[in-house]
């Protein structure tokens, strides 16, 4: 099975009410949440491990996590708030305003950690989880303890404003994308961990050891995939009308995890160096999933049955 490790938090997301007043409407998402849900609605043996509120919102997050068909049996239920993030769109580019202190999903500690995961065959982290401790330090134990048995994908998808101690954050991502196998990042990610650098592959060259696979994401662009600096596939962005972009990265991840997974190489006895045919798969559906969810409001990937339409 494939576990998602990190947040799970409300999106407030704006709308207007009947009254024709702005207002917000509570969504289930998190980055680590949102890639559990879409390789939970695409067909894949998921879990997810996070700390959930027994509050109302809380309640709200394992009733979405069911409905897609991800496992429950790994979350942490505790008296402690639901994160929040206040989602604000402009011209369908969504930005952020967290609330997470003393949150159910920013106090994991080491005793909160699943015991057994010896089905586990892949983990997946990222997102504001890797900011705030316990959690953040927590998650990176996790890594480093089980990247010698599961394969490892990583998703910064950073936050500069949510980042309160940038020194400590860029020593603690660097070090998990060290070990891990898999690093998907978009442009943006990329010119925020080195920058004043020329283009793609020397960021790259600079950032990762010559053997990683690292998909990166371009916005309008599509996407390319990377062996070290080399690029050795791309995919073109789908033509859609763009409601906005919440969830559009990790639907992406999802997407990549469950084609190789399909493809019969998502274990560490098998993964080697992936032929290029097999990321080329993956890239375009990861491209394809994610021009679904951002043609709709608020984080909501795909189903399986929805791929098939025209």
């Amino acid at each position: 099975m494939i576990l998602c490790c990190g947040e799970a938090l409300i999106d407030m997301v704006p709308s207007t009410s009947v009254d024709g007043d702005g207002c917000f409407v509570p969504k289930a998402g998190g980055a680590v949440f949102n890639t559990a849900i879409a390789l939970g609605r695409l067909g894949a043996d998921v879990g997810l491990f996070t700390g959930v509120s027994d509050d109302f919102f809380g309640r709200q997050l394992q009733d979405e996590l069911t409905a897609s068909q991800v496992q429950t049996d790994r979350l942490m239920t505790r008296n402690a708030p639901s994160s929040l993030a206040f989602v604000e769109l402009t011209n369908g580019q969504a930005s952020y305003t967290f609330y997470t202190d003393n949150a159910a999903d920013t106090s994991l500690t080491d005793a909160d950690v699943p015991r057994d995961l010896s089905e586990v065959m892949a983990m997946f982290f990222g997102g504001i989880s890797l900011c705030t401790d316990p959690t953040a330090s927590t998650l990176q134990a996790l890594v480093r303890a089980k990247a010698t048995d599961c394969i490892m994908m990583i998703d910064p998808n950073i936050r500069p404003a949510f980042i309160s101690d940038e020194a400590s954050y860029r020593v603690r991502l660097l070090d998990m994308i060290g070990v891990s196998d898999i690093l998907k990042i978009s442009d943006e990610d990329l010119d925020w961990l080195v920058p004043n650098v020329g283009d793609v592959p020397a960021q790259l060259g600079a950032l990762i050891p010559d053997d990683k696979l690292t998909f990166v994401t371009l916005g309008a662009q599509g996407a390319d995939a990377y062996i070290g600096s080399t690029k050795i596939a791309h995919a073109v962005a789908r033509s859609v009308e763009v409601v906005d972009t919440i969830g559009a990265g990790d639907t992406f991840n999802a997407a990549v995890l469950f084609e190789f997974e399909r493809q019969n190489v998502l274990s560490k006895s098998k993964w080697h160096r992936p032929e290029v045919h097999v990321v080329q798969a993956a890239l375009d559906l990861a491209v394809q999933t994610a021009a679904i969810t951002v043609s709709r409001k608020g984080a909501n990937p795909p189903w399986a049955d929805e791929l098939a339409e025209p």
